[in-house]
């Protein structure tokens, strides 16, 4: 079940010419004791680092799986990386997404090729359905994070910030369902040990702290987790596979505010590179608000995890 440093780096020789190998910006001036490097996956083709994962499992199919064709559940970002993958490959897809998804995402994953089936807002409500689906009709479950090949190709992302800055001391990620986080801690405590990876949610959907903290997985309830504004984080609770990975690489999780959120997005939001979608801002957001909950180190990487910000947000956002 856990992830080894070859599976992610095969993942990473697959990914070339599908993903983006996204820059680090540097984010802090120089009066700055503390260093943050910015991790921009919201450049990725769909706008969020979900590509990778979802590429490196659907390619792994075999042909007959191929020809089933491939369906998913998800919040935005993932069925846009599924949707991306299976139009790549030639494959159709379904994505079952939630009815309070943003628009944007709900018609950029359809934009996309795929097929899209609208249920409630509860993550296992799309969960359910996809599997219903695909016991019906035979497709492939691309599921958003449980998934060694999704960890794998998420791990992609670590590995390029090693490469990029060896110098790294923390690196701060958004927890969902604990993909990206998975990926990240693995390639990088599997490289170098000394490197600190902390995980950040929203304490309105502060399942991954909570099991973290009680050695088991702790489940949310949906109409608190629903209330989050970041949307690709608002998971009821993480995947088996993705909970060993946590308890084995990852340091400490973190919450932040929604106000915090906010914050972030609106520093975020002044330099068209940076543009963040809210679950993309958590991790700023953690750097920005919680210096005394984080271990003490000089250089910071914190991932950008997506960009694909509500319009009308941004347009808020950008005049406050």
């Amino acid at each position: 079940m856990m992830v080894s440093l070859d599976d992610i780096r095969a993942a990473q020789a697959l990914l070339r010419g599908i993903a983006v190998r996204t820059p680090l910006l540097e984010w802090t001036g120089s009066a700055d004791t503390r260093k943050l490097y910015l991790k921009l996956e919201n450049l990725q083709p769909i706008g969020a680092f979900k590509l990778r994962g979802a590429y490196n499992k659907v390619a792994s199919l075999t042909d007959q799986e191929r020809r089933r064709g491939v369906i998913s559940y998800s919040s935005g970002n993932h069925g846009q990386g599924v949707a991306y993958a299976a139009r790549t490959l030639g494959m159709k897809a379904i994505i079952v997404m939630p009815g309070n998804a943003p628009r944007n995402k709900l018609e950029a994953t359809a934009a996309l090729g795929a097929e899209v089936i609208i249920v409630g807002p509860s993550s296992e409500e799309r969960r359910l359905r996809a599997e219903e689906l695909a016991a019906e009709h035979g497709y492939v479950i691309v599921p958003p994070y449980n998934d060694e090949k999704i960890v794998a190709g998420q791990g992609t992302v670590g590995l390029e910030i090693l490469e990029d800055l060896p110098a790294v001391e923390t690196v701060l990620a958004p927890v969902g369902g604990g993909g990206l986080i998975s990926g990240i801690s693995a390639a990088i405590k599997l490289t170098n040990p000394k490197v600190k990876v902390i995980g950040v949610e929203p304490e309105l959907a502060a399942d991954a702290q909570a099991s973290l903290r009680a050695g088991h997985i702790v489940s949310a309830p949906a109409e608190q987790v629903t209330q989050t504004l970041a949307d690709g984080l608002r998971t009821q609770s993480i995947g088996e596979i993705n909970f060993e990975h946590i308890r084995a690489y990852v340091d400490d999780i973190v919450t932040v505010r929604e106000d915090e959120i906010r914050q972030a997005m609106h520093a975020l939001s002044g330099n068209s590179k940076t543009v963040a979608e809210p679950s993309g801002a958590v991790a700023t957001a953690a750097f920005l608000f919680h210096a005394s909950e984080l271990p003490p180190a000089k250089i910071h990487v914190a991932v950008i995890s997506g960009g694909n910000i509500d319009p009308r947000m941004l347009a808020e956002l950008r005049k406050s």
